[in-house]
């Protein structure tokens, strides 16, 4: 009866260390289990040049979502954006895909605008920019293309 109650406690110990490391995984990570509670919007760029599903969107620097999904569509790049439910931005807003450093993962910056009248779940942003491409400058820099 001694060793099975040892056993017992052993094993009830384990479960929870484990629990606990899954948790600690997971929201170290930046995983959700069940999605989230975001509402999505739509935007196409020509080229999204290293964005990757679950990098940042910011606002003036804080991080406001995240991309949810990214796919070809007629030769753009159509990027869905997921956004924390508090943030409401207007249906001017300016997407544009930015670098966090000199070669830092890339992200997407919105820049509001001045419209009362806010994008809903499934909206789209109209008014987009590409990623620079730094390779393609370089390039034509160094073999003296630069216009």
């Amino acid at each position: 009866m001694k060793k099975f109650n040892l056993e017992m406690s052993v094993g009830v110990f384990m479960m929870v260390g484990l629990l606990a490391v899954a948790y600690l995984t997971l929201n170290l990570g930046g995983m959700e289990l069940f999605g989230g509670n975001y509402y999505k919007v739509h935007a196409s760029f020509v080229s999204i040049s290293g964005l990757k599903v679950g990098a940042r969107i910011e606002i003036a620097g804080v991080q406001v979502g995240k991309v949810s999904r990214i796919s070809l569509v007629d030769d753009e790049a159509e990027v869905v954006l997921s956004l924390n439910p508090e943030v409401k931005i207007g249906s001017d807003v300016f997407a544009s895909i930015k670098t966090q450093g000199i070669i830092g993962d890339k992200f997407v910056q919105l820049t509001p605008g001045m419209e009362d009248d806010y994008l809903h779940d499934g909206g789209e942003i109209t008014e987009t920019e590409s990623a620079v491409d730094l390779e393609a400058l370089i390039s034509k820099y160094v073999f003296g293309k630069v216009e």
